[in-house]
């Protein structure tokens, strides 16, 4: 069953999911539609997911960032499925998946963001966006847990905090952030947490 969760809760992930060690973040959105002259047509913008590896200070240590450049951790505890161009399509446009007993002990958390590449150079941002989420799948089951709907507006905004997974007292838990930033590029984010 899953647990739709608002911006700020938090929910426990493996206190009620006994054995559940890998699961997979699906994020998704759609590129809304704009009116022209010749009927509508869908903006063409490109979103890329990403997880920062973080310590217990909330920093990130080198070679820390999995993203559409770099798809796997050193330790290959988490695997981005790879850039999607356009968000076109139903269901996840990118996936990360998080071997939860492989996560190393130095890593307390697992921010999950969301940017527009190329944003500044484009004019775009997150206004040009719907229905953005995030979930969280048990990969063994492929069972969704966890789904939040971005619902804010976030117009002028060009990067999302969208979620984290963290650890707390043995166990993951999940906090739903839905933040929005500026930042045109991952790596300018990923500055934010060094």
């Amino acid at each position: 069953m899953t647990i739709s969760l608002v911006k700020g809760q938090k929910v426990d992930l493996t206190k009620g999911n006994a054995g559940l060690s890998k699961i997979t973040v699906g994020l998704g959105w759609d590129p809304i539609e704009k009116k022209g002259f010749f009927g509508t047509k869908k903006v063409d913008v490109d979103c890329d997911a990403s997880a920062l590896l973080l310590d217990e200070n909330g920093k990130l240590r080198d070679k820390h960032l999995v993203c559409f450049y770099n798809l796997k951790s050193l330790d290959g505890s988490v695997v981005h499925s790879g850039d999607n161009l356009t968000g076109e399509g139903d269901g996840d446009d990118e996936q990360i998946s998080v071997d939860l007993a492989r996560v190393p002990a130095h890593v307390h958390k697992v921010l999950f963001v969301v940017n527009i590449y190329d944003a500044v150079n484009r004019k775009q941002d997150f206004g040009m966006i719907s229905s953005a989420y995030i979930r969280v799948l048990n990969q063994a089951s492929n069972q969704e847990l966890i789904r939040f709907n971005l619902t804010d507006n976030y117009a002028g905004k060009t990067a999302l905090i969208v979620g984290e997974i963290y650890r707390h007292s043995g166990e993951w838990k999940f906090n739903a952030i839905g933040e929005g930033s500026f930042a045109a590029h991952v790596d300018l984010l990923a500055r934010e947490y060094q």
